[in-house]
């Protein structure tokens, strides 16, 4: 099974908090996912968006800085992880996502998934004037 990397880079002009919690606090995630969300506060518990379409388990957390997520992708030989980094970049946070061993069948489904409906989508929601 061929695996394949994903790495991109967005700016959202939001405090660095709110966009931390876009991706770690269930809440928010539902107000910009429209699903329900299961997101765990400590590593090494599983989590679960989009009714179970996406499911892992949290490695890492460092508060408003880093989230480091294990993705389930069925009968994988290397764990597929993704590494969530926040930087400040003057007014705005830079978030730069690489996610490692994607299977090749899937990699068209998770980049678009990365670039619109997970980073446009929090853009989106965060930046409303």
């Amino acid at each position: 099974m061929s695996l394949k990397d994903f790495k991109t880079r967005v700016k959202i002009k939001a405090e660095q908090e709110d966009v931390f919690a876009a991706f770690t606090n269930p809440f928010t995630i539902e107000l910009w996912s429209g699903y329900p969300a299961v997101m765990p506060s400590e590593a090494g518990q599983e989590f679960s968006m989009w009714e179970g379409d996406i499911q892992g388990r949290l490695l890492e957390l460092v508060p408003e800085n880093k989230i480091v997520q294990e993705w389930y992708f069925g009968d994988q030989t290397e764990p597929s992880v993704a590494t969530i980094k926040l930087f400040p970049s003057g007014s705005k946070v830079q978030v730069d996502v690489i996610h490692i061993n994607i299977p090749a069948e899937a990699f068209e489904d998770i980049a678009q998934g990365w670039e619109e409906y997970i980073l446009g989508a929090i853009k989106e929601f965060l930046e409303v004037e």
